[in-house]
């Protein structure tokens, strides 16, 4: 026989079945109820809010004749009833016709206090209109009391309560889906926009974080012409893969953008950086690896800084890729204490030369990093540079170029790589207009 809460009620009459507790007074909680958990062996726990003790041993005794499937509590007010509401509860049998807060107000209070617990709506009219308009306001059901036995109203709560975590599962769903698009919104805002109008140059640019489903990662870059006509590139790679080392590759390229436009350069833009990562790094072991290049306009020349960051490739018609140079770079931001007044520099710049036709690829660690196979080889930068020398004797230019690039890298890793992935392409060719991809 299906669980009933029972104490003696000086309310009811000594003619009366026996009677059903009143529950003991208690404080209504406010804060909405986390959704219910079926008990193990499958009972539900069911709670009556019925102002009639009659009735409410009649729904005891229609549980009854079906079997120990439900623990049925009773409450005579709604609100004793959402007084006792607690995670246990899978569903409520709601009076409409209740003295202190009948009606669909009732309802619509009751579900305020469980929005995620099945609600049967219970009334002794057999009203079409008030069905319909207590379902629509969120009751999985309507039952008339008259009209009820033992079989129809376990099912009638059985049903409740798995369209209740159908609904409940829907609305996780949607709200999971509008979560990863305002997410995807987000992060697709943070990714730069090249502000390279005026130089000539083409910039191609592509971008693939490791995290899966993620659209930003740690690695960053950015380009931007100043007002004197210089070009200033830069590509780095926080250490680490999850949204702290991503958001800290943000500010980290916000910096550097204003940086440069409020006229910083070379070492002391360095240092600057550095001190940035110090104050927003959420670890002391945290650093960042960088790549800053500077192109005065008409130049066959560029100013190159590493800062334990790999070296670009040099693209030129009719010759194979050549790295650039990379034994003078500096550590990467943030692994060593500043020099202070020593007066020794960091990062010392090199000066190299590009030619009047050239592209630029830049790119961060993940790009060389790929295994060959199931052995523990790596591709290296010896395997890039061969790669692309293929990919260049074959026509591909551009963005075709680093895409056909990127994709083979994965092929030849077995898949998807575990890394973050940036590759900038920046190139030269007589007076091309500047475009972006």
């Amino acid at each position: 026989m299906p669980a009933i809460e029972r104490a003696h009620d000086p309310q009811s009459s000594t003619a009366s079945p026996r009677p059903i507790p009143r529950p003991r007074p208690a404080t209504v909680a406010t804060a909405p109820l986390p959704a219910p958990v079926t008990p193990a062996g499958g009972v539900l726990s069911v709670l009556l809010i019925d102002d009639s003790p009659q009735d409410a041993e009649a729904f005891h005794n229609l549980l009854a004749e079906v079997g120990p499937e439900v623990q049925l509590r009773w409450a005579r007010t709604l609100d004793a009833g959402t007084a006792m509401l607690n995670a246990d509860t899978a569903c409520v049998l709601l009076d409409l016709e209740l003295p202190d807060g009948g009606g669909l107000d009732g309802l619509r209070r009751l579900l305020r206090r469980a929005p995620r617990t099945a609600v049967l709506a219970v009334t002794s009219t057999a009203d079409v209109h008030l069905g319909a308009a207590a379902v629509a306001a969120g009751a999985q059901d309507f039952l008339v009391k008259q009209e009820i036995d033992g079989r129809l109203l376990t099912r009638a709560v059985r049903y409740a309560v798995e369209r209740k975590r159908a609904d409940e599962s829907q609305r996780r769903l949607v709200e999971a889906e509008l979560r990863g698009q305002e997410n995807a919104r987000l992060q697709r805002h943070l990714l730069p926009t090249p502000l390279l109008e005026g130089s000539g140059l083409a910039f191609h640019a592509r971008y693939r974080p490791g995290r899966r489903r993620a659209l930003l990662g740690g690695d960053f870059y950015d380009a931007v012409r100043t007002a004197d006509g210089t070009v200033h590139v830069v590509i780095g790679d926080v250490c680490g893969h999850g949204p702290d080392e991503a958001a800290l590759g943000v500010a980290l390229r916000i910096a550097w953008r204003t940086l440069v436009f409020a006229g910083l350069q070379g070492e002391a833009l360095l240092s600057t950086l550095q001190r940035v990562l110090e104050h927003e790094r959420r670890s002391e072991e945290i650093f960042a690896t960088l790549c800053m290049l500077a192109i005065e306009p008409e130049s066959e020349y560029a100013e190159l800084h590493l800062a334990g960051h790999p070296a670009p490739l040099l693209l030129r018609e009719d010759r194979d890729p050549e790295l650039l140079p990379y034994d003078f770079g500096g550590p990467a931001l943030g692994l060593l204490p500043m020099l202070g007044d020593s007066g020794e520099e960091q990062w010392p710049p090199r000066k190299v030369r590009l030619g009047s036709e050239w592209g630029l690829m830049l790119y961060t660690d993940g790009l060389i990093e790929g295994r060959i196979g199931a052995g523990t080889r790596r591709l290296g930068q010896e395997g890039l540079i061969a790669m692309i020398g293929d990919h260049q004797e074959s026509g591909l230019r551009d963005e075709l170029l680093i895409d056909t690039a990127m994709s083979e890298v994965e092929d030849l890793n077995g898949g998807a790589l575990a890394d973050d992935v940036a590759v900038l392409l920046l190139t030269r060719s007589g007076s091309a207009p500047v475009t972006y991809v």
